[in-house]
């Protein structure tokens, strides 16, 4: 199918590969085209898509040789030969015309218009969820109180997800306020004013600051049978500290998970999208200020450089 790219979202990987800190050309090429949070119309009809519909899609191909790839979950691909569009072996979504295989594409409803371009990161958390429900759910367990590290784009947008199954949450990051975190229902906390470890104890710990110390301070935050899940990365060579009764008996003797999680399945894609339009009925105001920056192709330098929400690249109106 030939789809025209409507906005681009840019996030933490699309700055790491422009650094040379990660990503991978396709084969016998010199360049990598990025983008990989896109939004776009469909050109012609076909495949049970008309023309002028929106449309995203996912990230991950299959290495077409693993297990996990063969029951079409390229998420959890086993030898690490996967191509991502965008990222790895892949060109991606940062040009106005891309021809994508119509199994991939996922629609937007109209009623989501542009916020559609925030499908991909909420796909990931969407994962993130699922797995982390099923990891607590291997014995009698309950999620009633989750706390988030970091209010990013992925840090909001799983403290959303929460509020919408009515989860308790608290949002930790290192800013005086967050307007965004409370118009959700949930708390804000800085950290900058504030230690973790006086939040008391969750059933679920999310961390998306990209912070290693963090990472491992979350094993301590947890309530019984506990799941704290890694959503951050943080490639600095160095050392962190836990306490070792933390590790070495509370991990145990209360049944406590961490576990690592990227990427998304096909039904944590069509969940984003369900769960976003849910999220833009609930909060229509709020969720319109997740994206701060808007940029034409051209200013993508602009785009790379912002902090504070979500920027994007706009290659079509």
């Amino acid at each position: 199918m030939l789809v025209r790219t409507l906005e681009v979202g840019v996030c933490g990987t699309d700055r790491e590969i422009s650094e040379g800190l990660f990503g991978i050309a396709p084969q016998d090429e010199q360049l990598l085209v990025l983008g990989h949070e896109a939004l776009g119309v469909v050109e012609q009809d076909g495949y049970g898509f008309t023309r002028g519909q929106l449309v995203t899609a996912t990230v991950r191909r299959s290495c077409c040789h693993c297990l996990a790839c063969a029951e079409e979950s390229p998420d959890s691909c086993l030898t690490g030969d996967y191509s991502e569009r965008g990222i790895t072996r892949l060109h991606g979504y940062d040009r106005e015309l891309v021809a994508e295989d119509p199994e991939q594409l996922v629609a937007i409803p109209k009623s989501l218009g542009r916020l559609g371009v925030l499908a991909e990161p909420t796909s990931i958390c969407e994962r993130a969820l699922r797995h982390s429900r099923t990891i607590g759910g291997r014995q009698p367990w309950q999620l009633e109180r989750a706390l988030v590290i970091g209010a990013g784009a992925i840090g909001l947008l799983a403290t959303y997800l929460l509020r919408l199954a009515d989860v308790e949450v608290t949002t930790a990051s290192l800013e005086p306020e967050n307007e965004l975190v409370e118009q959700s229902g949930a708390q804000y906390v800085s950290t900058h004013d504030n230690e973790l470890s006086a939040l008391g104890k969750f059933d679920l710990v999310i961390e998306a600051a990209g912070n290693a110390q963090l990472m491992a301070q979350t094993l301590g935050l947890l309530r019984r049978s506990g799941v704290a899940c890694l959503l951050g990365i943080d490639p600095h060579h160095q050392t962190v500290e836990l306490d070792g009764p933390v590790l070495g008996v509370d991990t145990i003797l209360e049944n406590h998970v961490l576990f690592g999680s990227v990427n998304a399945h096909r039904q944590d894609w069509l969940a984003a999208v369900d769960d976003l339009d849910r999220a833009r009925e609930r909060w229509p105001e709020a969720l319109e200020q997740f994206v701060t920056l808007r940029l034409p192709l051209d200013r993508f330098q602009e785009a790379f450089e912002h902090r504070g929400g979500k920027a994007t690249l706009v290659l079509s109106d």
